[in-house]
């Protein structure tokens, strides 16, 4: 992401100033009274761990369950959240923290972004934007998370993903305008998909860790973060 000056503003009522200022290309805008907006989150639960042996989301990582590492870094941040699985243990899990849960038994990542979309559309007023985020990711940080939802509430119309160098990464964040793409995606298809139907759409934002966009999937890989 290029620099920018930073300003921060209440902004309670409409002010003409405060709307020509956001449309300045230097400028990065945050409402203290709502400085992540109205977006969403779907955290994608839905893996089948075949590599891992059993179901990775349950294995300790660092003193906690591998998929409390994910609530914990889209907490606090986004308008609603919700866990798309297949996993009985994780949905239980997800309701002892208050956390929505949508169960199924559906094949494809096309499924679940579908049944994510369907279910933060359940609820007023409407999220402009949406991250979908991978369970099995335990070093995503609260703060990336945070940078992500503050650069789309910025550049509303931008898709925003994490990367580290040339590496493009997970979360991905889609602005509300692409919800009826993503809803229709093909069988098997995921987010990329749409990403390459729309490359000059893309905002990156720089990870501080090439670590937090690595995801777990045999038990060596949680050895290789620890």
């Amino acid at each position: 992401m290029e620099k920018k000056r930073l300003a921060a503003a209440v902004r309670k009522q409409e002010l003409p100033f405060l709307t020509q200022l956001c449309q300045r290309p230097d400028v990065f805008l945050v409402d203290l009274d709502e400085p992540f907006g109205k977006l969403g989150c779907v955290i994608m639960a839905s893996g089948l761990s075949r590599r891992f042996g059993e179901n990775k989301l349950l294995a300790e990582f660092r003193g906690k369950l591998l998929m409390e590492w994910v609530l914990e870094s889209t907490d606090g941040i986004f308008l609603r959240r919700v866990v798309i699985t297949r996993h009985k243990e994780v949905k239980k899990l997800c309701r002892s923290r208050g956390v929505p849960v949508v169960c199924h038994d559906m094949p494809y990542r096309s499924d679940t972004i579908r049944l994510g979309l369907e279910a933060l559309a359940d609820g007023n007023p409407p999220v402009s934007g949406c991250l979908f985020c991978p369970a099995d990711q335990p070093l995503l940080r609260w703060e990336t998370v945070a940078a992500m939802a503050l650069l789309a509430v910025n550049q509303p119309q931008m898709i925003c993903r994490t990367a580290w160098k040339e590496r493009d990464g997970a979360p991905v964040l889609f602005p509300e305008w692409l919800f009826e793409e993503l809803q229709t995606l093909p069988a098997g298809r995921g987010g990329n998909f749409i990403i390459g139907k729309h490359p000059e759409q893309v905002q990156r934002l720089s990870v501080g860790d090439q670590r937090e966009l690595e995801d777990v999937d045999r038990p060596e890989d949680l050895q290789r973060l620890k």
